[in-house]
């Protein structure tokens, strides 16, 4: 699909300064830029390249000065970097403004599809589901019996999603998500055999969740996991069984969170982060990469290492970590020089 300067700039509310009828049909880097691309200029180090870009459209800061000849047709707006994200978004959605059922599908008697869905081909729509308006559903997902999903989810290629799971409005879920599966629980015998505890809960995902690509979330032994609004997770995460993530935290890829653990608010927890089973975790917490938790943590800490403890301590300890076999010869020494007098 190819857009002319002016479009553009009637989607950003921006100034053309150039050739208004210049067309685009691909997105790229400011130092990459070809013709027929689009591209923006808000980092001032890569000033140089809006003179020798073969981009056909570049959007700019407004107060922008041009000090040399350009090719390129300029886009003034009042944030450059902003504007961009802004019809990347737009672009995301007319790329994937799918609609109508593909064939071969199942959809039970029973489920209530809402107005202007997308149901790719091979997809599986069990009893009782409820299906919102506007939702995506790509092909070879699963959707089990009794689940509800809300207005203008996007659910990708190759999903599973169990029966009695929840999921609210305006989510993403991406290709090869498990939502609902056995939490991890078995009890063992005098001898050692394991029996396996019945996970008769479910799932809960409010709106606005994005999940990334092979991530799992378990269903709960009782009652519910929770995943609350605005929460965003990356790719291959394991949340177990009656876990709750807090509105607006972000989970990095490769992280693991043990059953029933709680997390809090607005918390950052970094890549291939280890959560133990049962704790409490509080609002506002920065979890830094590969730390292991084994704690309750309060709110507004931030936290490095295995087992995790205080940030700045962790930087300053790390020093005399480095410098222990050092630290230990002079020790060495200087027990060696006492014992001789």
């Amino acid at each position: 699909m190819k857009f002319k300067a002016s479009q553009i700039a009637e989607i950003l509310n921006g100034t053309v300064e150039g050739d208004p009828e210049a067309e685009v049909d691909k997105l790229a880097k400011i130092e990459e830029g070809s013709k027929g691309s689009l591209t923006f200029l808000s980092n001032p180090k890569y000033t140089s390249y809006i003179y020798t870009t073969n981009a056909s459209i570049t959007i700019v800061k407004d107060t922008f000065k041009i000090e040399q000849p350009i090719n390129t047709t300029l886009i003034r707006v009042g944030d450059p970097y902003k504007a961009f994200s802004t019809l990347l978004e737009y672009y995301n959605q007319v790329k994937l403004n799918k609609s109508g059922i593909e064939n071969p599908h199942f959809v039970d008697d029973t489920a209530q599809l809402g107005e202007n869905i997308y149901l790719g081909a091979f997809s599986y729509v069990g009893k009782n589901v409820k299906i919102g308006d506007d939702v995506k559903i790509y092909p070879n997902c699963y959707i089990g019996d009794n689940v509800t999903i809300g207005n203008n989810t996007v659910i990708f290629a190759g999903v599973r999603i169990y029966s009695e799971t929840i999921i609210g409005r305006e989510c993403i879920i991406h290709g090869g998500v498990v939502i609902g599966a056995d939490g991890f629980g078995f009890s063992p015998d005098e001898t050692g055999k394991y029996s396996k505890v019945p996970q008769i809960g479910n799932v809960i995902i409010e709106d606005s969740v994005d999940i990334g690509a092979g991530t799992t979330i378990d269903r709960a032994t009782l009652g519910s996991t929770f995943i609350r609004k605005g929460v965003k997770i990356d790719n291959q995460v394991q949340i177990a069984h009656n876990v709750e993530v807090g509105q607006n935290t972000a989970i990095a890829a490769q992280t693991g969170i043990a059953g029933s653990t709680k997390i809090g608010q607005n918390c950052l927890i970094g890549g291939q982060v280890g959560i133990a089973g049962h704790l409490t975790i509080g609002n506002r917490v920065k979890i830094q990469a590969q730390s292991g938790i084994g704690r309750n943590i309060n709110d507004d800490e931030a936290i490095q290492g295995s087992p995790s403890f205080g940030y700045s301590d962790f930087n300053k300890s790390y020093v005399h970590f480095k410098n222990l076999p050092k630290i230990v010869d002079r020790l060495n020494k200087l027990e060696k020089k006492q014992e001789n007098g």
